[in-house]
């Protein structure tokens, strides 16, 4: 049986110049892939993508502010919610008062996370390794301009926002999951 998608040797660099339509369906397809192999060992866990990002960021942002997270990623505190309470309940992600703001929640890997986050890090690292490396022989990709093209994607009104992420010191503690309070009846109403 003939395979789906016939190998075409060097088929991304006879694109047509201007194709815009061909760089957007390259993106799917490079989305799809540089994501599959982290979706397969999340599924081992019963997590999926949204887990991923957490995961992701706490990572590289230890003490990483819940309202912070919810602005990188862009969705509501219920979205989060449904993502980052399994987390933190099954031991993969502490959460503990801010001690300069008792409203504030702080998010940290236990080094069950962290060996997770690391091991999907990893994987998508060396699929970016790997492709960086494919340019013309001997030469590979400007890794510089790949770095340009990507933070170009990125909405104006967000770069600012996304320069200064990507610019913070990366530390790693790790921490062992810690208990979590017994819920407390509801008082009754008076």
């Amino acid at each position: 049986m003939a395979d789906a998608f016939p190998v075409v040797p060097d088929r991304a660099t006879v694109v047509a110049p201007g194709d815009l339509t061909t760089l957007v369906e390259l993106l799917f397809f490079a989305y799809r892939d540089f994501t599959g192999e982290a979706d397969e060992l999340l599924a081992a866990y019963g997590l999926g993508r949204a887990h991923h990002r957490v995961l992701h960021f706490v990572r590289r942002h230890p003490g990483l502010r819940v309202t912070d997270l919810l602005g990188i990623l862009k969705i509501t505190k219920q979205s989060l919610a449904r993502v980052l309470t399994p987390l933190v309940d099954d031991g993969w992600i502490n959460s503990r008062r801010d001690p300069d703001d008792q409203r504030a929640r702080l998010l940290v890997l236990t080094g069950k996370g962290h060996d997770l986050a690391s091991r999907l890090a990893d994987v998508q690292t060396a699929r970016v390794r790997k492709a960086l490396a494919s340019g013309r022989p001997g030469s590979g990709l400007d890794e510089a301009e790949v770095r340009r093209f990507l933070f170009a994607m990125i909405s104006d009104d967000d770069r600012d926002r996304v320069d200064v992420l990507l610019c913070r010191p990366v530390e790693q503690p790790i921490e062992q999951p810690m208990e979590r309070p017994v819920a407390r009846p509801a008082r009754a109403s008076r």
